[in-house]
């Protein structure tokens, strides 16, 4: 695995950058996410589908943005049997063969693999019952969020809900300084040893100080007309917001 350029003029937000970033440990990502997070990442992913609003009619449709390599998906699909399809989203090329490479059979004829990016996907509108991203929203810049809010609304069928969940940086948890020490110092330390002199995962610590919490991403969603509600897990390492667009259904909150 090859180090990210260090020039000062690369824009982490921007999507070639991202694309790039995610291409290159896309091999490892699975394993170092797990290993790096003390297998929380495995709980908070649980824990952001079960937020969902599980959809009232047969043959209901998914939408996984920043879909990675497919590590939600087995929790969608053990909540929500009668999905008919999950469309994974990603911007990342190797994302997407490394999530087909490792699809069980019981999982590929329902999954449909897209590859773009979720700022200007052409997905038709109203056309999700459920979408659910596990730690992709960190790497939008606010701006971005506020664009991918909107997607959100418009791909969002009536009544459909949504479920989002990303690391985060705990201001106000007395253990945050030996967090912050774990993502900013210690880990690019351990990726430079075990993954040959790369510094591909370390920027999560870069990516949480700057992304903070869901707070923004909220903010946005209830300014394109969706209801939300934020919740905070671990005492703030991640931040997730889940909840609906509006139709006939009221009487469910997640």
């Amino acid at each position: 695995m090859t180090s990210p350029s260090n020039d000062a003029h690369d824009n982490i937000y921007d999507p070639a950058f991202v694309a790039d970033l995610f291409d290159r440990c896309s091999s490892n990502y699975r394993k170092w996410s797990a290993v790096s997070s003390f297998g929380f990442i495995y709980l908070w992913r649980r824990q952001c589908v079960a937020r969902l609003i599980p959809p009232k009619q047969s043959g209901a449709v998914a939408v996984d943005l920043m879909a990675g390599t497919g590590e939600v998906w087995p929790h969608l699909l053990r909540r929500f049997p009668n999905l008919d399809t999950v469309t994974a989203l990603d911007i990342s090329h190797r994302m997407h063969l490394e999530a087909v490479e490792r699809l069980h059979g019981e999982y590929a004829n329902k999954i449909t693999h897209l590859e773009a990016d979720a700022l200007q996907t052409d997905l038709p509108a109203n056309h999700a019952d459920l979408v659910v991203s596990t730690f992709g929203l960190k790497t939008f810049d606010t701006n971005q969020q506020t664009v991918l809010a909107n997607q959100i609304a418009r791909i969002l069928k009536p009544g459909g809900s949504f479920s989002l969940i990303e690391a985060s940086d705990p201001k106000g948890w007395m253990l945050r300084p030996l967090y912050r020490f774990y993502l900013d110092g210690l880990l690019p330390q351990i990726e430079r040893l075990c993954l040959k002199g790369a510094h591909d995962f370390s920027m999560i610590g870069t990516y949480t100080r700057n992304f903070e919490s869901s707070a923004h991403i909220a903010e946005a969603l209830r300014d394109a007309s969706l209801t939300v509600s934020m919740k905070k897990h671990v005492f703030g390492c991640a931040t997730s917001v889940a909840g609906y667009k509006h139709s006939a259904i009221s009487e469910d909150t997640p």
